[in-house]
């Protein structure tokens, strides 16, 4: 299935607004992140249950929900003595979804150019 052309004009966007939207864009751009914005798609978790969901270590999960929750994806609020983290801006799971859908477009049209013809 060939791309959809865009309708409408070109966005014309200030730098500010470009540096913001690669900023967004770097946050996703590491698969530990993506790893933890997966386990929060189903709902908020602790920090402890980042750490083991992940496999990581508590720093490095910690180090990398800063920079989610310095993009804007994430938010954080105190429950007792722990932290919960929960997707604040709904576009995340959007953007997950809409890769996901689109690589498994790609793989399956791999698989399908990989069969062979029954013979």
């Amino acid at each position: 299935m060939p791309p959809k052309k865009a309708t409408s004009a070109p966005l014309h966007l200030s730098d500010t607004a470009l540096e913001l939207i690669a900023s967004r864009f770097r946050a996703l751009s590491e698969p530990m992140r993506l790893r933890l914005l997966s386990c929060l798609m189903p709902g908020a978790r602790t920090v402890g249950q980042l750490v083991e969901a992940s496999g990581s270590g508590q720093a490095n999960v910690s180090k990398h929900l800063a920079v989610l929750r310095e993009a804007g994806m994430i938010g954080t609020r105190k429950e007792g003595p722990s932290t919960l983290c929960f997707i604040a801006d709904p576009i995340v799971n959007e953007l997950c979804e809409m890769m996901c859908c689109r690589l498994r477009e790609e793989m399956e049209g791999k698989a399908r150019a990989l069969t062979f013809p029954a013979g």
